[in-house]
């Protein structure tokens, strides 16, 4: 092995290092590690459901931490709508981005991601991995779906721009994602490495369109994605490929490039894309050397001994020659340039808008309503049937969904059932529809599932029960691809709680 003679010194190599890590941590109260690696040089924390109870508890936890360092980047995947940390345990009070893709008001676009902010800001958040400025060109896409503002890339551009703006206006920087574009892929990148086949003017056409319009919106960041794009670079993913993060999104626009000179942070490093192909060691220096300046873990790995282990091989890379020390410096760098831009705004987001309804405005907004012409509105309690496919792991499996809660309140003695994927496949889809108007009685059904489209058992129970019972509503609370069906459908455009509201007060005949 050759080590090269590094002029750095040992403890600023350790703190660069340590300034371009982002993980997270168990607990709803700060580590002694995480305090103790902070005084020691860690640039940012990442903060999961798993770390939060409450707007305040979060806002004396991110406390706790400047405490120890005022500057400190404290980071979040906060898209609103399906994917929510701060409100997991009850839903969202904001739709996503598929909701406003729907409105296409970038006004209100606008506005829902300013309030966002603000709730977000108040606790002390000032790095929002959000919005996602993905493409969902293949509406089977199995992650990224309604975290999408839609298929069309000038629509989902403008909104994206619009959300940048929004979010940023109440000092909290935004990270779009996942570049150079997630949204046409088949595969889940948490699980496996997604390809996209598609030539490089049809990457220029669609998934960088919305990449540009953000970087002309000023984001303050862009997360990358752990996709292999053979037009781009037929060997390495985005993450790990200095053409795509050098070659593309720093290059000049001259030279065909995007221009960025912001802040680039990699997706989850300990996703299965790169920790399974790469090691997470391994593919943090390789994503440093490629360009990136910022690392993401904090998925499974919240661990001290995984934070030293990142050190420690960066410091190691460095000094075998695999990391210019340069490029290290650089990435600290930028990360501490975010640092000065977040504090210099903190206290920019103003006072938070507690009774503001935008996000129950914008979820109303977005309904799409078929009514056939039998269709009155309910005034007895129904029977509520959610169908349940597995959650992908960005959406996870703490958030609850649906309408039964809402239309309770509405309806009271409103009944409920939850069938998972797996049950209705055992069963088939008529006897599950069999079983179903059993359950129900003289009761309406409302049938509530998302993306039918995507889960055969699920569209093979749908067709059944509404053969059986005509009169049944449908709530589609994912992608709405398949056919409108029932005596009244409703889309929402994602499952948050405000889409759940919106589409109970449309049962009743109350929007």
């Amino acid at each position: 092995m050759t080590v090269i003679t590094v002029d750095t010194p040992a403890d600023v190599l350790a703190r660069d290092a340590l300034t371009v890590l982002q993980p997270g941590f168990r607990g709803t109260e700060a580590p002694d590690w995480v305090l103790r690696l902070l005084a020691e040089g860690l640039g940012a924390v990442a903060l999961f459901s798993r770390n939060i109870e409450s707007p305040e508890q979060v806002a004396r936890l991110t406390a706790q931490l400047r405490a120890v360092r005022p500057d400190v980047l404290v980071a979040a995947d906060e898209e609103g709508g399906d994917v929510t940390r701060l409100e997991a345990r009850g839903g969202s009070s904001f739709p996503g981005n598929l909701a406003l893709g729907a409105v296409d008001d970038v006004k209100l676009t606008r506005a829902v991601a300013a309030e966002l902010g603000r709730r977000l800001a108040a606790c002390g958040v000032n790095l929002n991995w959000a919005p996602s400025a993905d493409v969902n060109s293949d509406p089977d896409n199995p992650v990224i779906g309604v975290r999408s503002f839609g298929a069309e890339p000038e629509l989902v551009a403008r909104n994206t721009a619009a959300y940048v703006e929004g979010m940023q206006s109440a000092g909290v920087a935004t990270s779009v994602k996942h570049f150079p574009g997630h949204g046409d892929t088949g595969v889940d990148s948490h699980h496996a490495m997604p390809r996209i086949d598609v030539g490089l003017d049809t990457l220029r056409d669609r998934e960088l369109v919305p990449f540009k319009a953000a970087v002309a919106a000023g984001t303050k960041a862009v997360m990358s994605a752990h996709i292999l794009v053979p037009a781009l670079d037929p060997d390495l993913p985005g993450t790990l490929s200095s053409a795509v993060l050098t070659g593309l999104l720093r290059a000049p626009r001259e030279r065909g490039g995007l221009g960025y000179d912001g802040l680039i942070v990699t997706d989850g490093i300990e996703m299965q894309a790169i920790s399974a192909a790469y090691g997470i060691e391994r593919g943090t220096v390789m994503a440093l050397a490629a360009g990136a300046d910022a690392i993401c873990v904090g998925g499974g790995l919240s661990d001290e001994q995984t934070v030293l282990g990142l050190r420690d091989a960066i410091v190691r890379a460095v000094r075998e020659g695999d990391l210019p020390a340069e490029r290290l410096a650089d990435a600290a760098a930028r990360v501490r340039d975010l640092q000065v831009w977040a504090a210099e705004r903190a206290g920019a987001a103003g006072t938070v808008s507690d009774g503001s309804d935008i996000g129950l405005e914008a979820a109303r907004r977005a309904l799409r309503i078929t009514r056939r012409a039998e269709f009155t509105p309910l005034t007895e309690a129904p029977y509520v049937a959610a169908l349940t496919p597995v959650a992908n792991i960005a959406v996870g499996d703490v958030t609850p969904w649906g309408i039964a809660a809402d239309l309770a309140k509405l309806l009271p003695g409103t009944v409920t059932g939850t069938y998972p994927g797996r049950e209705v496949e055992d069963l088939g889809a008529e006897v599950f529809a069999a079983g179903l108007l059993d359950e129900a009685g003289d009761r309406t059904i409302v049938l509530v599932v998302r993306d039918a489209h995507r889960h055969r058992w699920m569209s093979e129970a749908l067709a059944a029960v509404v053969a059986r019972r005509p009169g049944t509503v449908v709530v589609e609370m994912g992608v709405p691809q398949a056919p409108a069906t029932g005596a009244l459908h409703i889309a929402t455009h994602g499952a948050a709680r405000v889409c759940g509201t919106a589409a109970a007060e449309a049962i009743v005949g109350s929007v």
